[in-house]
Formats: structure tokens, sequence, C-alpha cells
């Protein structure tokens, strides 16, 4: 009975922690991220942030953007104006970053979206 019962409690608290899991009505299964664009995110003063929200953001960007491209965004959140200035910068490689950055906007609006 003893062994029945903390089987029981270990399955119990297996299940409520760990990966942050998520089934959205497609059946799929999402796992939501943290790292630089997920804190800038929870930390700005938009009305819609959400830990669901923000944690599926930086699961696109995962797949997305390198590390180093992560961090220039995440700064987006904090000063919108540094991405319009990104994006008007005639500098090849910011023309490149904005490139990268706009497929992970797509995306990120696609997969996010609901949260």
């Amino acid at each position: 009975m003893r062994f029945l019962a903390s089987l029981l409690a270990l399955a119990l608290v297996a299940g409520c922690g760990g990966n942050r899991l998520d089934r959205g009505d497609s059946g799929v299964v999402t796992r939501f991220s943290s790292g630089p664009i997920s804190r800038a995110c929870l930390s700005s003063d938009r009305k819609a942030r959400t830990s669901r929200l923000c944690g599926c953001i930086q699961t696109v960007a995962n797949q997305s953007l390198s590390g180093s491209d992560q961090r220039r965004a995440s700064r987006f959140f904090e000063d919108p104006q540094r991405a319009h200035d990104v994006w008007m910068s005639k500098s090849p490689s910011d023309d490149a970053f904005w490139e990268r950055y706009k497929v992970f906007a797509a995306r990120s609006e696609q997969s996010c979206r609901g949260y």
C-alpha cells in the first residue's frame, strides 16, 4: 500500500513541473522556452504579454534566430526606435538581420496566435 501511494505521489509530482507543455487545438505539443526574447517580452509594458505568449515567441526565436540575433532583437522591446533604425539602415549586415527578423516575426505571429 505504501509503495502504491508513493508511486501515485511521484506520478502526480512528475506531471506538475519540468518542461512547460501545452496542447493546442491542433494536438501539437508546444514547448515554451526561456531566453533573451522571452525575458524582454515579459519585462515589456505591453498589455498582451503573458508567460505563455512570451515563451512561445522564444521557442520560435530558438528555431529562427541565432543567439546574437536574439539578443539584438530583444532590445527592440525596450527601445522600438532600434528596430526602426535597423529597418531604415542601408548596411548589408543590418539588411541581412532584418530579413531574418521578418521571418521570425511572421513565424511568431502564426505560431503564437491565441496565446
